[in-house]
């Protein structure tokens, strides 16, 4: 007989294996639930077991109650959202990370996870050819720090640009009080930014406009100008700016080399999300997208969106952050980076960048369909020509037969549908065969419809 103690490496191989043949077999299972919500409610007991059960009725629990309820975010017929990354030298790199179990609140609580952040972000801003300012290991202040998501950092960043607009104003005049400052602070970003911008206002209690977009649904200098001039005229203090670079709707670039410089003219604290597309700048026929980043007072991005580390993994180059306690997460990236490389990263962002192209292309080709976006990375913005309610109709379809999974976005008043290639294991006979059921549906829709 063995202990439970003793079995537990044995549960760890079998866990091993049954990731490995989910992963294997992952695109033989539909790619969408088909569920109501509450559904797992009534598939578990409503009280936690008073003794102990096995791992082998847990296991098929998982296979009966959990895994019907998956998006498989990792099939290669997942086109929603944008990607999740994943490989394996990240999920074993997890692993290793839950074994050791540190709480890195600070470097005694456990030196190794305290310092490889550093470098491994220091390894990052390099292959991201970011100013010595953002690289710890220099004669600068800055550095970068890992975050859960995007989200934090945005409001990290709208906090540390809020203590510093308010000690600016009272180093001018004393009297001013911090409540009386903070009323009048007000912060801008794109009319297209994520919804996490608009939530970093709230909870740092101080106004945020929305600028206009151009026809490529960037941000200008001019219109940003613009809003400027008129806050400051009625008495406001512009302090802060969020640029995008890789819009969640459509993939678009504000101008940096232009709404840069009036950041540092007007003191305002600029920001960079960069959530999606920061990944591909380790690409240097992309690393021109991320010009301007010499006036950034900040900047953030996802590696578990595309740089095949898995989440939750999001880099600030603001040493800033609101937990107290850390997980040994540069683990993963310390993997990642040393078995792939930066050639294999780089290829294989160039890879899901092709097939984009390879759909964009299929679309071109039929004259039913339109191409709502520049097709910049690994996103396509197309549509059904027609009414609104015709495309809600074909996504309808799309998500009922749950052979692929798409979501849709609202670009300039038009429903449109996204094409985001994700999982690491698309090829293009898998972009083939999600346009040809598109197609398929689209034809059976115009059919009806005709009739």
């Amino acid at each position: 007989m063995k202990s439970k103690e003793d079995l537990s490496q044995y549960r760890g191989k079998e866990m091993v294996d049954y990731v490995a043949d989910y992963l294997e077999n992952i695109e033989k299972r539909p790619v969408y639930p088909d569920l109501e919500p509450g559904y797992l409610r009534s598939l578990i007991p409503n009280e936690a077991p008073l003794e102990p059960e096995s791992y082998e009725d847990i296991i098929k629990d998982v296979e009966r109650v959990i895994m019907p309820g998956v998006t498989h975010w990792h099939s290669p017929y997942f086109f929603a959202y944008f990607p999740a990354a994943s490989s394996y030298p990240a999920m074993v790199a997890d692993m290793l990370c839950g074994a050791i179990g540190c709480i890195g609140f600070s470097w005694a609580a456990s030196p190794a996870c305290t310092e490889l952040e550093t470098v491994m972000l220091d390894w990052l801003g390099k292959m991201l050819q970011l100013p010595e300012c953002f690289i710890a290991g220099t004669h600068g202040r800055g550095g970068g720090v890992i975050q859960g998501t995007a989200s934090e950092a945005t409001l990290i960043s709208l906090l540390a640009a809020r203590c510093k607009a308010v000690r600016r104003v009272q180093t001018i005049n004393a009297k001013k009080s911090e409540s009386e400052i903070l009323s009048k602070l007000v912060a801008y970003t794109s009319d297209q930014a994520h919804s996490s911008v608009e939530r970093a206002a709230l909870i740092g209690a101080v106004m945020m406009r929305k600028v206009p977009t151009d026809n490529r649904y960037a941000v200008r200098r001019e219109m940003l100008k613009k809003m400027v001039e008129e806050d400051k005229a009625a008495g406001l203090i512009p302090f802060y700016f969020c640029a995008t670079l890789g819009t969640t709707p459509s993939c678009a670039f504000d101008h940096l080399t232009e709404l840069g410089p009036l950041c540092n003219e007007e003191n305002m604290w600029m920001h960079i999300d960069a959530a999606y597309a920061g990944s591909a700048f380790i690409c240097p026929e992309f690393r021109p997208l991320l010009n301007g980043v010499e006036f950034a007072d900040s900047f953030n991005f996802n590696p578990h969106k595309w740089l095949l580390v898995n989440f939750d993994y999001m880099t600030a180059a603001i040493h800033w952050q609101i937990p107290l306690g850390r997980r040994f997460r540069s683990l993963k990236m310390w993997f990642v980076f040393r078995m792939y490389g930066l050639k294999g990263l780089q290829a294989h962002i160039r890879k899901q960048v092709a097939l984009a192209k390879e759909f964009e292309s299929l679309v071109r080709a039929d004259k039913r369909f339109e191409i709502c976006a520049e097709v910049v990375l690994g996103l396509v913005c197309f549509r059904l020509k027609g009414s609104n309610e015709l495309n809600q109709e074909l996504l309808k379809r799309i998500t009922k037969s749950r052979e692929i999974h798409l979501v849709p976005c609202q670009l300039s008043g038009r429903f449109v549908l996204r094409f985001a290639i994700c999982a690491r294991t698309t090829e293009s006979h898998h972009i083939q065969q999600a346009w040809q059921h598109i197609t398929q549906l689209t034809f059976e829709l115009l059919q009806e419809a005709s009739h």
